[in-house]
């Protein structure tokens, strides 16, 4: 090491030609980490062994104890359906498939699920929500179009019965639904609206003389558009529409009172004719879920009885009066959006399967794939290489991470079912946009950089990237654009922070911000701040602390700077200038819950190195988190530059331990091969089952 330069290996001279600087550049890109952060120092490079050989000390991950601990009450559920799809080789969905048959595969699919292997799906929803969202996961596993099929059917659909009628729509309508006699469809979206759902303008207008409402298209942007189960084979849909009482407002005039659901036939249940007055158009092929038939609606003085307004929380009398519970059109509408928060779980719990399965390929395949290798040595494993475990590992991280928080969301949405306690619905809702929106993000960008991490053979359409990437990609769109969902968590936590200071009670998920805030905006401790021991380093508290410390400081300067633009600009003004400053404050306080779910997993595991293992996992999920924002640590002095270093040697050497086990930690995913499909993903003879697919 004597005659080794301050940039790498090798002498002055040597380091001379293009070619051998090339050399050294490679030669230093293929060292792994030492068994602990180097010193500073100009030689503190140290030489490692290669990767390829596991070094000693090194965790032991059991495979048989990580699935055990992972896998959720109702796994015997989605194994019975997974064999049962498995022995039905005509329901399989080939790589190649033009969108009609594709629809009509997708529509078999379902009849299957619901009348060969039993299952109905509206009334787990209903009964046991953990087991729905675990079907779910397991037919989109199989085709993520059969999912949204689904989906659209009993969690959209069906849903709207159950959480928006009253005991009359649930006997007429739940049984058929069920068993898919009365397959429907979902019509909220316009064509000019689709976040901004208090502006739609479809309208409902009640005849007090024949005692039916007339639902009407008042203009093209009022065509209901994305509309999934319309196109082909949808009877019913739940129309969104402005409530229009005539004679009931002031002077005389049409009285609007709002948003409302209805319950409008579209096709006739015996010739599936489509019904008079109603016009629908298919919207045709999109980039993915070419499976599901997406149309739109126009509605021409369609004629519905009154009985048809799902009036759980607003009704309309015979003679034309109307009542509520809720004194206000805002009420009423946010108790209505307020019970369609399952469709945002189903999102997160099925988009955490997803990135399970696309990290589980681009992991295998780093493994099997061999490139390059020290002189006159073997080829190595491209995991071995440091770049690509920085691709990988901090994902398959992620993915342990947020399997935690969807099992703590779906946990806390069955409570809300069983309890209907509004302190705890109030809590499913933010955190359910916080998760969606954050999980199905960073999902996207997690397909993409697998795909490129498998090279050419990623890009193959039997490795399944393509499918997954194209039909996971509007997840980040429906049930609640991104944006505007990060913006309802923001919205809380600033009336939670207002709260704080007036004395009142926070709900459950932001607790911290109450017990904390005020340690959290004093002045970091100037000792702490240059603390740089993997220790202290590694422990939760810490690590926790760091994420909160984070958003509290967040919280704190957004609501200050709110306040001093709304002086000038008015409250909509000042929230569109601090707009970005607010997806930041949400989307920290996401991962903040998300940390704190993942470290009482840890906590909670009764196998000891089970859990040494997760407690690997969960430290690199938080560094490389800390990393990543670390110039936010340092802008307010919370990390000294010392340990902000020894934060990023910490992560690489994390990385590289994840690494070792990385086998083990996707095979505890226990993802059969129906679902993986990928060739190169798979367990074993990938490149066998590669070669034989094309026809060697």
């Amino acid at each position: 090491m004597a005659t080794m330069s301050r940039s790498g290996y090798g002498s002055e001279d040597e380091d001379s030609t293009p070619a051998m600087r090339r050399l050294r550049r490679l030669s230093l890109h293929l060292l792994q980490p030492s068994d602990r952060p180097a010193p500073e120092g100009a030689n503190s490079l140290v030489p490692a062994a290669c990767a390829g050989k596991r070094r000693a000390g090194g965790l032991d991950a059991d495979v048989a104890a990580l699935t055990s601990y992972l896998r959720g009450r109702h796994r015997a559920t989605q194994e019975r359906l997974y064999r049962f799809f498995v022995e039905r080789p005509e329901l399989h969905t080939p790589v190649e498939l033009p969108m009609a048959a594709h629809r009509e595969l997708c529509l078999r699919q379902m009849v299957a699920l619901v009348r060969e292997a039993g299952v109905r799906p509206l009334s787990l929803m209903a009964d046991d929500p953990a087991e729905y969202f675990a079907v779910m996961e397991a037919v989109g596993g199989l085709d993520i179009s059969l999912a949204i099929k689904v989906g659209v059917q009993y969690s959209l659909w069906g849903g709207s019965i159950i959480n928006l009628g009253t005991k009359k729509h649930r006997e007429k309508y739940f049984d058929k639904i069920d068993n898919l006699d009365y397959p429907g469809c979902f019509a909220m979206t316009e064509l000019h609206h689709g976040s901004n759902v208090q502006a739609l303008q479809t309208t409902a207008t009640f005849d007090p003389v024949t005692d039916e409402f007339i639902i009407d298209t008042p203009n093209n942007g009022a065509i209901k558009w994305w509309i999934g189960n319309s196109a082909l084979h949808g009877k019913f849909a739940t129309v969104f529409a402005r409530l229009i009482l005539p004679l009931q407002g002031k002077g005389g005039e049409p009285a609007d009172m709002g948003i409302h659901a209805f319950i409008v036939p579209i096709r006739d249940l015996e010739t599936h004719a489509v019904l008079p007055g109603i016009e629908i158009n298919d919207c045709g092929h999109k980039i993915g879920l070419n499976g599901v038939d997406n149309g739109a609606l126009r509605f021409r003085s369609v004629r519905i009885p009154r009985d048809n307004l799902l009036n759980r929380f607003g009704d309309v009398a015979r003679d034309g009066k109307y009542t509520s519970s809720l004194p206000t059109i805002n009420k009423r509408f946010a108790a209505t959006l307020g019970e369609l928060v399952g469709g945002r779980v189903s999102l997160a719990h099925s988009s955490v399967g997803i990135l399970k399965v696309a990290v589980t390929i681009a992991v295998r395949y780093a493994l099997l794939r061999q490139q390059f290798g020290p002189p006159k040595q073997p080829e190595i494993s491209v995991l071995d290489y440091q770049s690509h475990q920085h691709k990988l590992m901090p994902m398959l991280a992620s993915a342990y991470a947020f399997h935690f928080a969807r099992r703590y969301l779906v946990d806390k949405y069955s409570e809300m079912k069983k309890t209907n306690d509004e302190d705890i619905s109030a809590d499913v809702h933010v955190l359910s946009s916080g998760l969606k929106s954050y999980i199905t993000s960073y999902t996207a960008k997690s397909i993409s950089i697998c795909r490129e991490s498998c090279g050419g053979h990623g890009y193959a359409a039997v490795n399944h990237f393509g499918d997954l990437r194209n039909d996971h990609d509007i997840f980040q769109t429906f049930e609640g654009d991104n944006t505007v969902l990060l913006q309802q968590v923001a919205g809380d936590l600033l009336k939670q922070y207002q709260q704080k200071f007036k004395g009142g009670t926070l709900s459950v998920t932001w607790n911290y911000l109450r017990d904390s805030m005020s340690t959290y905006l004093s002045q970091p401790n100037p000792v702490t701040a240059r603390w740089e021991g993997e220790d202290h380093l590694r422990d939760p508290k810490f690590q926790l602390d760091a994420f909160r410390y984070r958003t509290s400081r967040l919280l704190h300067s957004v609501a200050a700077r709110l306040q001093k633009h709304m002086k000038t600009l008015g409250g909509f003004g000042a929230w569109n200038r601090c707009l970005n400053h607010l997806l930041t404050l949400a989307e920290s306080h996401i991962e903040s819950v998300i940390l704190a779910r993942f470290i009482e997993a840890v906590k909670s595991c009764p196998d000891e190195k089970t859990r040494e293992v997760l407690k690997l996992v969960c430290d690199l999920y938080a560094l490389d988190r800390i990393w990543k924002d670390i110039g936010t640590y340092r802008n307010v002095d919370y990390v000294a530059p010392n340990k902000a270093k020894a934060i990023h040697k910490l992560v690489d050497y994390l990385s590289y331990q994840v690494r070792l086990v990385a086998r083990e930690l996707v095979d505890a995913f226990d993802l059969p091969d129906e679902v993986i499909r990928a060739p190169i993903g798979l367990q074993s003879e990938a490149y066998a089952q590669y070669t034989q697919h094309i026809g060697f």
